[in-house]
């Protein structure tokens, strides 16, 4: 039996790492991983306290942010590759959409 407090600290990296990925790349999709791997860190500790719990309402929650998840996952790259075909570029800093 792992103690929950292992899961809580793996969910809390993998947390720590996408927000940390998330402030310091600078191309988008580098950004868009690093949002899906703080939505896996958030997931993870939900599924650990149902469990721990043993409560199914975790578990059921976790099931609606990865649905989430995937409908931002199908819009935010049909997003990005209209920004890729109007800039040509996925540099956050050189992708300004404000001017022309």
């Amino acid at each position: 039996m792992v103690p929950l407090s292992y899961y809580l600290v793996l969910s809390g990296i993998l947390f720590a790492c996408g927000v940390t990925g998330f402030l310091i790349k600078r191309n988008i999709i580098s950004i868009f991983m690093s949002i899906e791997l703080m939505l896996n860190g958030v997931n993870l500790s939900f599924v650990a306290f149902a469990a721990h719990w043993q409560q199914l309402s975790g578990q059921v929650f976790v099931f609606f942010v990865m649905v989430v998840a995937a409908a931002e996952a199908a819009v935010g790259l049909a997003i990005i590759i209209a920004v890729f075909r109007t800039r040509e570029t996925l540099n956050i800093d050189q992708v300004n959409l404000l001017k022309l």
